[in-house]
């Protein structure tokens, strides 16, 4: 019973495109009429079946041979002969030479149906491929998956629900408004989907209808969080700032320790000229911090709020603090800079410019700011 291990790079054997593998020759060869036993090994420990299949021809190639053939090389899921060659190489280091002879191994996926081993639930089985993907953020093969899987329950409302994720996060946004109002139509009380509808109007440029769908998700449900916080983000996008801050004030209400909704508050309160309110929002946001891991972000923004307000040791020494957990943070680093500047301290200043501009050479403000800091030395 000959058994194939494919990995990540073989997606198109989920959706039934490949039909082609390349392996070393075998003791014994196989021929066309065997059946392959196939399975998955995205992880070493790992090994679920994938299906079955019957050989329909094979044909023996030297390395040689190989690793000149694009085409070859594009059906084993490689952009071209030289990955393949170096792939290869490390698979079989020892199986490289000209004359080394691989099997070129062509194959038809049989109906489950016509196995001879345990059948598999193959919607459950792609479905988890699609979500191990998603998680290490592989959204253009994620939605290969989701989309595989769909077509055996086109109605699965979690699938739908996740391929619309996957293309927003490729900014495919009109595909994925197509999947949640599918998604809606099986379940029009699901308010996660209406907010994930509602992001993806927003990042459509597309404020006013987001709002709508928001308000639908509040019809549901008005103390879920996640609505909430996003909902505050939509009013921010429309200028409407009194409603945004109602929004995370709700959200702090429910849960006084919410560390996205204290930065968020406190973004708002900067943006509205409000800066002694938004530093009282990153002090909680940092304090929060301390039983978990520091946010240099959270440290940045605070330098920003003490810089309105004139208090630029304050803010110099934040900007440490963020710097200490991103070293190299370009915008840290020019935030720094211009503490440096307003306390008159060009020379502890320029070093900061420098190192944005070793960093990015192409950020023209910093260029900027360290001649400004030059000629007032």
């Amino acid at each position: 019973m000959p058994i194939l291990l494919f990995g990540s790079q073989h997606l198109d054997l989920i959706t039934g495109k490949k039909t082609t593998t390349i392996r070393k020759i075998w003791k014994k060869p196989l021929s066309p009429g065997d059946r392959l036993h196939c399975y998955w090994n995205l992880v070493s420990k790992e090994r679920k079946k994938l299906f079955e299949a019957e050989v329909t021809d094979v044909e023996v190639a030297k390395f040689a041979d190989l690793i000149k053939n694009d085409n070859l090389a594009h059906e084993e899921g490689f952009n071209d002969a030289s990955e393949l060659e170096s792939e290869f190489r490390k698979m079989y280091p020892e199986h490289t030479n000209d004359d080394s002879l691989f099997q070129v191994i062509r194959f038809l996926k049989l109906p489950m149906e016509e196995w001879e081993g345990a059948q598999i639930n193959e919607k459950a089985m792609i479905t988890k491929r699609a979500d191990i993907l998603f998680d290490v953020g592989k959204f253009d093969k994620s939605v290969v998956c989701y989309t595989a899987a769909l077509k055996i329950d086109p109605d699965d409302v979690y699938l739908l629900n996740k391929k619309g994720d996957n293309l927003s996060r490729l900014g495919e946004f009109q595909e994925a408004l197509k999947c949640y109002d599918q998604a809606l139509i099986i379940e029009p009380d699901n308010e996660y989907i209406w907010n994930n509808k509602a992001i993806a109007l927003l990042n459509s440029n597309r404020p006013a209808d987001a709002l709508k769908a928001s308000d639908k998700a509040m019809e549901i449900n008005d103390n879920n969080l996640l609505v909430l916080y996003w909902r505050g983000f939509i009013f921010e996008m429309l200028e409407r700032f009194d409603d945004a801050l109602k929004c995370y004030n709700k959200i702090l209400d429910l849960n006084p320790n919410d560390l996205e909704a204290w930065n968020a508050k406190g973004n708002l309160l900067s943006q509205i000229d409000r800066a002694e309110d938004a530093l009282k929002c990153y002090d909680h946001s940092l304090e929060l911090c301390l039983e978990d891991e520091p946010d240099a972000s959270t440290w940045n923004r605070k330098g920003n709020a003490l810089m309105e307000l004139n208090r630029f040791k304050e803010a110099v020494e934040c900007y440490d603090k963020a710097l200490s957990l991103e070293h190299d943070n370009e915008v840290f680093l020019s935030n720094k800079g211009v503490a440096f500047m307003e306390l008159n301290r060009f020379e502890d200043a320029v070093p900061c410019f420098r190192k944005v501009l070793i960093i990015n050479p192409k950020n023209g403000d910093a260029q900027i700011l360290m001649d400004e800091c030059l000629e007032n030395l």
